[in-house]
């Protein structure tokens, strides 16, 4: 069993780069969250597209991305100079949380299936 105590006076290396991690990524604009964390609007990819194709947010909120396609991989991702994320292969039934910290019009893109996009819009 594990002390408490311990846990709170020294953090381990695992955390500490855990922390460090999640540090630069703030101070890049990069906000990919867990997939345990909550969203404000949820968006499937079914029938190699997205579900709805265009979303508005306000800047903060999260956009949960759900891959709900049978047995299809999908691998979202967001190039641009002021906000990026990459999902990574995303297997079916996983679902990946992104906030995004600042307004502008972004697109979402399938690095798999080209022709899937997603229109974003922050307020």
């Amino acid at each position: 069993m594990m002390d408490a105590c311990r846990m709170r006076t020294a953090p381990t290396p695992r955390r500490t780069g855990s922390v460090l991690l999640l540090t630069s990524l703030i101070a890049s604009g990069t906000a990919l969250a867990l997939a345990g964390d909550t969203a404000s609007h949820r968006v499937t990819q079914k029938g190699r597209s997205f579900a709805p194709g265009a979303i508005t947010l306000r800047a903060g909120e999260g956009l949960a991305i759900v891959n709900d396609d049978g047995e299809l991989v999908h691998h979202a991702y967001l190039e641009n100079p002021d906000f990026s994320f990459d999902t990574g292969e995303q297997i079916p039934g996983s679902k990946t949380v992104v906030f995004f910290p600042k307004p502008g019009q972004f697109t979402i893109l399938c690095g798999i299936h080209p022709k899937m996009k997603l229109a974003v819009s922050v307020k």
